[in-house]
């Protein structure tokens, strides 16, 4: 095992953004991690657990070994004529399993294409978009834990999921490392098109009758359209969560704001985020070398250079402007490092 010092971490962050590791290694196998985590121990340094780099903002170096996992692999456990359950690494890039699923005719993950990152951050996340959330495809998955090396099957109960939640956020936070994810997905694919623009970019397309590579290639188009690459402007996608309010709190501002778009809960009514911050005045504005994309509101930009603490600072000027305005609190999707 090959443990480099001093690191710069530019590469292996979506934002673009340029700080060193302490240490830094690369796993690629299950026993890997392990012998990784036995040398953090041993250089006295915790372990940071690092994936595809979509999901986090570096504001300062990290002291620790950071330890990035690649490990690879895909292969089915079991199917029937109805369904197949899928044994995926966690190092394995999440939309290129997407598109591996679309090959099969493997249902149930087309609405996730082109969500950055990899298998292993996916169930942290409960990453989610156009209708469709992660949990609905997990099975279960494998991790190890940090101080016991113990081996443990977390399934579908005990991740508690929530909106871009799981336990693994909460309650056994920097507890355990994800190596493998088992996904549940379906030979008789149920198409989701009612959320977003799925429904009006297929009609564009031509489609009338879709399948889930129709659905996923919507899909992409309508993320290209709006998001930015992050190989050409660095970013993390969405950057804060959809916010859900009360039924009163919504009513409220529906007199105040006729045109404010919602989709009811049932705990209560989601607003986009990207209306509240647009509604705001941050839409396309520049910050130096920092900004928020022209396109998509959503998304805090890096032009190239911008420092994550500056960033980090933006993000929170736009929580307080939204906060005044339609006394909503944005929270950060982002994980800030």
């Amino acid at each position: 095992m090959n443990i480099q010092e001093n690191i710069s971490l530019l590469p292996y962050n979506t934002f673009g953004i340029d700080k060193k590791a302490r240490f830094f290694v690369q796993a690629k196998t299950e026993e890997d991690v392990k012998s990784a985590v036995h040398r953090s121990k041993a250089l006295n340094v915790p372990v940071f657990i690092l994936g595809g780099g979509s999901n986090i903002l570096l504001t300062k170096d990290i002291e620790a070994l950071v330890l990035k996992i690649e490990i690879e692999g895909i292969r089915v456990i079991s199917e029937n004529n109805e369904e197949i359950l899928v044994e995926v690494g966690a190092g394995e890039n999440w939309h290129q399993f997407v598109l591996y699923c679309i090959e099969n005719n493997w249902g149930g993950v087309e609405n996730l294409s082109l969500i950055p990152g990899t298998v292993g951050a996916s169930p942290m996340q409960n990453i989610g978009a156009y209708g469709v959330e992660l949990k609905e495809v997990f099975h279960q998955l494998k991790a190890i834990h940090r101080e016991t090396l113990e081996e443990k099957i977390f399934d579908w109960n005990t991740c508690h999921f929530g909106y871009r939640e799981s336990v693994f956020k909460n309650e056994l936070k920097d507890q355990y490392i994800i190596v493998k994810v088992v996904f549940r997905l379906s030979k008789k694919p149920v198409l989701h098109t009612e959320y977003g623009a799925i429904k009006q970019t297929l009609e564009d397309m031509g489609i009338s009758s879709p399948n889930i590579k129709n659905i996923s290639d919507a899909v992409i188009h309508i993320r290209q359209t709006k998001l930015p690459d992050p190989k050409m402007i660095g970013n993390a996608g969405s950057f804060f969560k959809n916010p859900t309010i009360s039924k009163n709190q919504f009513a409220a501002l529906k007199e105040a704001y006729p045109d404010i778009p919602s989709f009811p809960m049932d705990e209560g009514v989601k607003i986009p985020a990207a209306w509240l911050i647009e509604k705001t005045g941050w839409k396309g504005k520049t910050f130096g070398k920092i900004g928020v994309h022209k396109n998509q509101p959503l998304v805090l930009v890096n032009y190239g250079g911008g420092d994550g603490a500056e960033i980090r600072e933006l993000s929170k000027k736009i929580q307080d402007s939204v906060k005044q305005q339609f006394g909503i609190l944005l929270h950060p999707e982002v994980n800030f490092i």
